[in-house]
């Protein structure tokens, strides 16, 4: 998992089983809240996947200014990157 679009395929499946979404609805540009309703809590279920997924935890702090599928695919992609 450490391409962008191996990220985003990762995280669409995750989003379908975990939130019964339909895979057509989940695109880089989809706002989470809006065009997905997800809630808070549904985004606490999605840090814990990544987590679980990566071995890594995204800090609540970082996910609070995501707001798109994209946001989500960005910030997983800096999280998985080997320090430099």
């Amino acid at each position: 998992m450490q391409t962008r679009e191996a990220i985003f395929i990762t995280l669409r499946d995750a989003m379908v089983e975990l939130f019964e979404l339909d895979p057509e609805r989940v695109s880089l540009e989809s706002n989470l809240y809006q065009d997905l309703e997800i809630d808070s809590i549904d985004a606490v279920d999605l840090i814990d996947h990544i987590k679980r997924q990566t071995g890594k935890k995204i800090a609540a702090e970082e996910f609070k200014s995501v707001r798109t599928v994209s946001d989500v695919v960005e910030a997983v992609y800096r999280l998985v990157q080997p320090a430099a």
